[in-house]
């Protein structure tokens, strides 16, 4: 997420200085295409490049100082890169818009999702017609239990979900213990400060969200659009332009509108607690 704001910043620099994307690619012996990978964050920041534009664009002293540092720290690997071998690579994103989020609006029809998980649950859903070894599982796992750390950190973000009622409906593990566990955290979960969460009774009928899940992630640095991400069984997309993210959004307050109340939402988990 460094590295997008960096790239927001240098692309800024460039044309408040009034260099052609051209003309910085001919001072580092590179191609416009590199430039524009720089500045949409599609590469790595090599140090010695970022130098020379910076001067280049009138950046020096302490400002250029400044902006070097940054660099150094995007370039190093976040505390998931440790679980890359037991998660596909294009979910490394996922975790470090979770990281840096201010806010995460979620929409699941199928599971709870993953930082509200009990690990029974997570072992579970991760397991479900998994081909890999039980290290892998267990390493999958671990990540997931350990971005739920998330939650209760210093300037946690707003989680707000929406969940459908299959999820509380499709028993999950091979012992009716692990759903019972995973309500009880869920009803744990509604009397956090910084949960929302909200059920979408069959009741509703037909909505926009049943296309499928999704996440929307917003941040309090200016320089980052809200961010939404799906999930596909080979891979995913993240969607920043203005149109597409304002479409999802609007799916969210609508079915937020729709939704039951969370007073609601609690009595509903409450009963389903019971029938377990």
């Amino acid at each position: 997420m460094l590295r997008i704001v960096l790239g927001k910043r240098l692309l800024a620099l460039r044309e408040h200085a009034g260099v052609s994307r051209e003309a910085a690619a001919a001072v580092l012996d590179v191609t416009p295409l590199t430039i524009r990978r720089m500045e949409n964050s599609e590469v790595g920041f090599k140090l010695p490049y970022v130098r020379l534009l910076l001067e280049t664009y009138g950046v020096t002293g302490s400002e250029a100082e400044q902006f070097t540092e940054l660099v150094k720290d995007a370039n190093r690997p976040g505390w998931w890169h440790r679980y890359r071998d037991a998660v596909p690579g294009w979910f490394s994103a996922y975790v470090s818009l979770e990281d840096e989020a201010s806010l995460i609006r979620t929409y699941e029809p199928h599971y709870v999702p993953g930082l509200l998980q009990t690990e029974d649950y997570a072992r579970a859903v991760l397991g479900a017609g998994a081909h890999g070894t039980e290290e892998e599982l267990d390493r999958r796992v671990a990540l997931r239990v350990k971005r739920q750390q998330l939650l209760t950190k210093s300037g946690a973000p707003m989680l707000w979900i929406l969940l459908e009622e299959s999820v509380l409906r499709r028993p999950v593990g091979d012992s009716p213990d692990v759903m019972r566990a995973q309500v009880d955290h869920l009803l744990e979960a509604t009397a956090m400060p910084n949960v929302t969460l909200q059920l979408m009774p069959f009741a509703i009928g037909p909505h926009l969200g049943a296309f499928g899940p999704f996440h929307l992630f917003r941040f309090d640095l200016t320089e980052l659009p809200d961010i939404v991400y799906t999930e596909n069984l080979t891979g995913a997309v993240y969607l920043d332009r203005r149109p597409d993210s304002a479409a999802y959004l609007e799916v969210l307050d609508n079915l937020a509108a729709r939704a039951a109340s969370v007073p609601e939402t609690r009595a509903f988990l409450q009963n389903i607690r019971k029938e377990l």
